[in-house]
């Protein structure tokens, strides 16, 4: 071994021993009973399985389960049993070793947990729809046996993503999806806010780069000014708070880039018009549990002596907390600089329940020192289990589902006894029905929200006091999957639906299988779904359904397709829907031939798409992506290449079902072509505006208009102008000159 070498070993066997000695004193300062003989014999077992293995960064594979503990300790406070779970978490899934030896040297918990890890590893999502769905039936039911599970593996995750420079683009991107759409909503819902913010954040950073430079330069450029006014806002109030006698920390808290970027998107704002990216944090020490209610109350009765507090923005979350255990009280005040800034107070036992979430809840439990044994489950987690006892048969529908119910914030419905239910916001009478119970929803015809009658589809509001009204012949139809939002009443009108469809479906069957005897094809799957697929659907049971309802009637064209004299389609879901670039009349009527991905296609390295190369693509209508914005690629069931925004919906769903499909993608564009852009107008109306507006565009900077639209309400108008533009840069540079035309309040692009 030349010396080289054994420096390279010295300094990686310092770097390990270093790691875990921190591990080890920050679960020394903790509250956990000192079991320091299991970790580092957790360790040594993990260092020596792993031995000689680097992950692509370099380092040495031990030191990804070391910070992996070190998260599980430090940032979600638990304690032994999960610190030595975490370092063996790869064990099983990456050497010999199995479980039953895991369990034979660390014994049946640990061995139980390393096993729920090894289930769900690799991401939750596999490389098939169906096979998604079904690892993520496995991660809750896991969760749902020891909370754990999840726990620990959000702590992999966070790490994977701080970690994620390494990675090639197309990973990146697939990761940090998979990351936005399950696991970040995931430690919203148990409570780790610290945790949630940060694997948004790193999400946004890899998928939009510069937008997420663009908002930390911008945040660093107000950073003064922003502390100016923190002090200014806060002086009175520390004042205030001496006076009360109170022991207490007052924090200023700043909101994310991505959550900026969010706000950004969906109010279609520019940063200096999102005002409340400063709020303030009051947490104090309560004379004693009993009065910490009443405490937070005294403090916001004294704050509305010092400034003016908004109605309409009291949100009690003291007395009603989230069902992720969240407490405190939100209040929004007018500063002397005619700002709304909201204002938290919360308990010391709030906030580090805020921060820290579930795990939290165990530090007040009675005694000195505290143990993991007890397994606090949210009530979510009732509802998981119902749906898994009836799952969709379509894995991406179940895991929206899930989702809608993992991102809802709550609200507060009364039952006509007066019994409180949570139910998250956004939800209808018809969900409120099926959360009481199946029989109540599926035979509701109405309710009386507030005494008042109203439909199945009516919103509801927190307050809002319920009745479900019912009737014997009422039955579950179609049109009600759009009247629900919630997860659990999405799948029990799917799962009525599906058992009435089933006679449609096996009805639609039979007559298929006649129609092949009779024009003497043999009945298969091969040729049943060759039939689905000229038909654009995407399920047999869809196809079957279509043939029971009589919706589709087979023909000629169906039997010339399945005898291969069928002429080759020319529609294929791509470019044709949507030409979003202009080019001379004959050019236009030619056929684009779409690149076909070969075999051994390098899917790490970037696709480039250039001006001659542009119609080899599919732009699908989703999201229409020009030429500066941030797109990826995707790989379809036809190895063609769909060029999607990097935020679309769409995308997102791909990222997270298909992310060996993802390909990074670049613009090489020399402005040759033409794209279509929206510009949305606002402001107070006045003679000539219009004029003004269009003489810049069309004049001053040379671009084509192809719409118009403008409307009028009591001196204020709205507008949107439809453009012909080369580029993002050049939506920019027409926004930029239309800031200078007086009366022009909003400018925004349509995205």
């Amino acid at each position: 071994m030349d010396e080289e070498q054994k420096q390279r070993e010295a300094a990686d066997e310092k770097m390990i021993n270093d790691a875990f000695q921190e591990l080890l004193n920050n679960y020394l300062n903790s509250r956990h009973r000192k079991k320091t003989d299991l970790i580092t014999k957790a360790f040594n077992f993990a260092k020596q399985a792993h031995k000689g293995v680097r992950r692509l960064s370099g380092e040495p594979y031990i030191m990804h389960p070391i910070s992996v503990a070190q998260i599980v300790c430090s940032e979600i406070g638990l304690g032994s049993t999960s610190i030595c779970s975490a370092l063996l978490h790869d064990v099983v899934e990456d050497t010999e070793y199995t479980v039953e030896d895991i369990e034979n040297i660390f014994g049946p918990k640990i061995a139980q947990i390393v096993d729920g890890l090894t289930k769900i590893s690799g991401g939750i999502f596999g490389e098939q729809a169906s096979a998604q769905a079904e690892n993520f039936k496995k991660l809750l039911l896991t969760m749902s046996e020891d909370i754990r599970v999840i726990l620990i593996k959000i702590a992999d995750r966070l790490h994977n993503m701080r970690t994620l420079d390494s990675q090639p683009a197309n990973k990146q991107y697939k990761i940090a999806g998979e990351t936005l759409y399950l696991y970040a909503p995931l430690a919203h819902r148990l409570g780790l806010n610290k945790i949630k913010s940060e694997l948004e954040n790193l999400s946004f950073r890899f998928e939009h780069p510069e937008e997420y430079a663009d908002i930390e330069r911008k945040l660093e450029a107000t950073r003064v000014s922003r502390h100016q006014s923190f002090d200014q806002f806060t002086a009175p109030i520390e004042e205030m708070l001496k006076r009360m006698g109170l022991h207490y920390e007052i924090r200023e808290r700043v909101k994310t880039p991505y959550s900026i970027w969010t706000k950004m998107q969906n109010k279609h704002v520019s940063f200096d018009e999102i005002y409340d990216i400063l709020a303030v944090r009051i947490i104090f020490t309560p004379s004693s549990r009993e009065m910490e209610a009443k405490e937070c109350f005294n403090i916001y009765v004294e704050l509305s002596q010092l400034y003016r507090s908004h109605p309409d923005r009291l949100r009690d979350w003291v007395n009603h907390p989230k069902s992720n255990g969240y407490q405190a009280l939100h209040v929004t005040l007018m500063s002397k600089e005619g700002h709304w800034i909201e204002v938290q107070i919360r308990s010391d036992r709030m906030d580090e329940i805020a921060e820290q979430g579930l795990a939290a809840h165990w530090k007040y439990k009675e005694g000195g020192e505290y143990t993991e044994d007890e397994n606090e489950l949210n009530e979510w987690l009732h509802t998981i289990k119902e749906i898994l006892d009836d799952p969709q048969p379509d894995a991406m529908d179940f895991l929206d589902a899930i989702k809608l119910n993992l991102f809802a914030s709550e609200i507060f419905i009364f039952t006509p006894k007066g019994e409180i239910k949570t139910m998250p916001a956004g939800c209808t009478a018809l969900d409120f029905a099926f959360s009481i119970h199946t029989f109540l929803g599926s035979h509701c015809i109405g309710a009386k929200v507030n005494h008042k009658l109203v439909p199945l589809s009516h919103k509801l509001q927190s307050g809002d006091q319920v009745e479900i009204l019912t009737s014997k012949s009422q039955h579950v139809s179609p049109s009600w999957i759009g009247f629900v939002s919630t997860a659990k009443a999405k799948a029990k009108i799917q799962a009525i639906l599906r058992h009435d469809n089933r006679e449609v479906l096996k009805q639609g069957e039979t007559m298929l299988q006649e129609w092949m005897r009779q024009n003497g094809l043999e009945s298969s799957l091969t040729l049943t779904d060759q039939l689905v697929a000229f038909h654009d659907m995407q399920r047999r049971e869809e196809f079957y359904k279509a043939l029971g309802e009589k919706t589709i009637l087979l023909g000629e064209k169906d039997l010339e397709e399945l005898k291969g004299t069928s002429k080759k389609q020319t529609s294929s879901g791509g470019w044709r829907k949507y030409v979003p670039f202009v080019k001379a009349k004959k050019e236009e009527e030619q056929q684009p031939e779409l690149f076909v991905v070969p075999e051994k296609f390098n899917r790490k390295k970037p696709i480039y798409i250039t001006d001659d190369n542009l119609t080899q693509y599919k732009f699908p209508s989703c999201c229409h992506p020009i030429p500066g914005d941030d797109v990826l690629g995707y790989i379809d069931n036809k190895n063609q290449i769909e060029i999607h925004k990097r935020a679309c919906p769409v995308a997102n769903r791909l990222k997270t079902s298909y992310g060996n499909r993802i390909l990074d993608a670049k613009w090489d564009m020399h402005k040759k072509l033409f794209f279509d852009a929206t510009i949305r107008l606002g402001g107070i109306d006045r003679r000539g505006l219009v004029h003004e507006v269009t003489s810049i565009i069309s004049q001053q900077l040379s671009v084509d208009i192809r719409r118009l639209t403008f409307t009028t309400e009591d001196g204020v108008f709205d507008g949107t102008i439809d453009l012909r533009v080369h580029d993002r840069e050049d939506v920019k540079s027409i926004m930029d000159s239309l800031k200078h035309v007086s009366d022009l309040k909003e400018i925004s692009q349509i995205l």
